[in-house]
């Protein structure tokens, strides 16, 4: 029983062999990978009040309000996930178990990770983490990984889950391996196992596997990157996992296929301003409703999700007033209106500070008075998953299953079509009064010409924006 690829070929990722026994697990249909297996042990997490928040936490926050189809949410990520992390053990266990020693428990370990990995995300996933706490909690360093562990350690104490405590300890140590909280590893244990679902060495795990498909699949853009072809030829080799030589430009793809989701999906200019508004909204919700301080503790933090804003924008409270008009404009898509844009040059680009909307108010000139607080800047960074610097380089190659040696491969030894940079700083403004757009766009035009001495963005704002008034 499989799924079928989109040239109608049953593929062969989608085996039963990760399942001990499909008699006793239960089955889903998903969209992207078929039918899915849920094991007993990995029901007891999903059937609770924790996990099933994520039903209502849209995978790609507020980006549904551009791109209609987007509406698909974290809980069938998770069990994307979960499916491809425990397929992806399988397989290394047909191919190459008897060196690996994979048992049950690896297995199992792997499974509850994939499926347990974002249970930490608050509401509107990243922008929770990255945009709405460092305004309210500043020099406070928190991430969703972080909370995804405590969430993992309060869901087996409040549920009396019986798992074995070492198995526990490995899932977060998995949950965290592309974090900074990364937790030290003994030589003994199988850290490739460590790289299958959140792998900080290189970038390449079954993470982004799901989310690169779903994503494209759910706002309509053709996906060219094949996974199932990393999943079927990858090799551990020296405690890491390879990737057949042959398969470099499918690699590429991965990141690739990311960072064109990032620039057309994640921070398309009306998602950044929705955006904006948002976090807006909840910063000036904060201090009565007091969202920040769900962080503190787990049996708090899972009654936060998207519903946020609805409870916002119904409550008659005189003190969410400001942020219940936010959240009225975003439904009337009265939005922060898009002045310009300009990409960072690249000679520019190590000593690069974010902008920010003092440096664009002090650069006007004349006219209309700017307020720091009617312009909104986002510093947008799009890169291939490392920075500055190549995926490549991080990532070992074999060159036949015969072989015993692993090697990297350098890029201009693939091809001189790829790029010489791997991130674009993109520096964007934004009016939060559709009258102010032409004072804005006009001062960030000043501050491009004092900043480098040259307008950078590539086209001008249009004479009809600017000259929009309110009716």
């Amino acid at each position: 029983m499989g799924a079928y690829n989109n040239d109608g070929v049953l593929s062969p990722i989608y085996s039963l062999g990760s399942s001990h026994d499909v008699r006793i697990s239960k089955h889903v249909h998903d969209n992207v990978h078929g039918n899915i297996y849920l094991d007993p042990l990995s029901l007891k997490f999903i059937d609770t009040e924790e996990f099933q928040r994520l039903r209502e936490l849209k995978q790609l926050g507020v980006t549904h309000m551009v791109y209609p189809g987007g509406v698909h949410s974290r809980f069938e990520h998770s069990l994307g996930v979960y499916w491809l992390a425990g397929e992806a053990v399988q397989k290394l266990k047909n191919y190459q178990g008897s060196d690996l020693d994979i048992d049950r428990f690896d297995l199992q370990t792997v499974k509850i990770a994939g499926l347990l990995h974002d249970v930490g995300h608050g509401p509107f996933s990243h922008l929770f983490e990255r945009e709405f706490l460092p305004q309210v909690r500043s020099g406070f360093h928190w991430s969703h990984e972080d909370m995804s562990v405590k969430m993992v350690d309060h869901i087996v104490n409040q549920h009396h889950i019986d798992i074995d405590p070492q198995m526990i300890k490995r899932v977060k140590g998995m949950i965290l391996a592309s974090s900074e909280f990364a937790m030290p590893r003994s030589s003994r244990e199988k850290r490739f196992l460590y790289e299958i679902v959140a792998n900080g060495r290189n970038g390449i795990d079954v993470d982004k596997f799901d989310y690169i498909v779903r994503d494209c699949r759910a706002c309509g853009l053709g996906c060219n990157f094949e996974f199932q072809r990393l999943m079927e030829t990858m090799r551990v080799m020296d405690d890491e996992i390879c990737y057949r030589a042959k398969d470099y430009l499918t690699v590429h793809k991965l990141f690739a296929t990311r960072a064109d989701l990032y620039r057309t999906v994640y921070t398309h200019p009306k998602v950044k301003a929705i955006e904006l508004m948002v976090v807006d909204a909840l910063v000036k919700a904060n201090d009565y409703l007091d969202i920040a301080s769900h962080i503190e503790d787990p049996s708090q933090y899972w009654k936060l999700d998207d519903t946020i804003i609805r409870t916002i924008e119904t409550a008659p409270n005189e003190e969410l007033k400001e942020a219940r008009d936010l959240i009225l404009r975003i439904r009337r898509r009265n939005l922060y209106q898009f002045c310009n844009e300009y990409a960072v040059p690249k000679d520019k680009m190590e000593n690069f500070k974010n902008v920010t909307a003092q440096d664009i108010v002090c650069s006007q000139k004349s006219g209309v008075t700017l307020k720091e607080e009617d312009v909104a800047v986002c510093n947008v960074r799009i890169d291939l998953t490392r920075g500055r610097h190549s995926p490549l380089e991080s990532i070992n190659f074999f060159q036949d299953y015969d072989s015993e040696e692993k090697f990297t491969i350098r890029e201009d030894h693939i091809s001189h079509l790829l790029p010489t940079s791997y991130q674009d700083m993109i520096v964007r403004v934004y009016s939060k009064k559709p009258e102010l757009v032409g004072a804005i766009s006009e001062a960030f035009e000043n501050f491009q010409l004092k900043t480098y001495g040259v307008k950078a963005q590539v086209h001008a704002t249009p004479e009809k924006k600017k000259r929009r008034i309110l009716s």
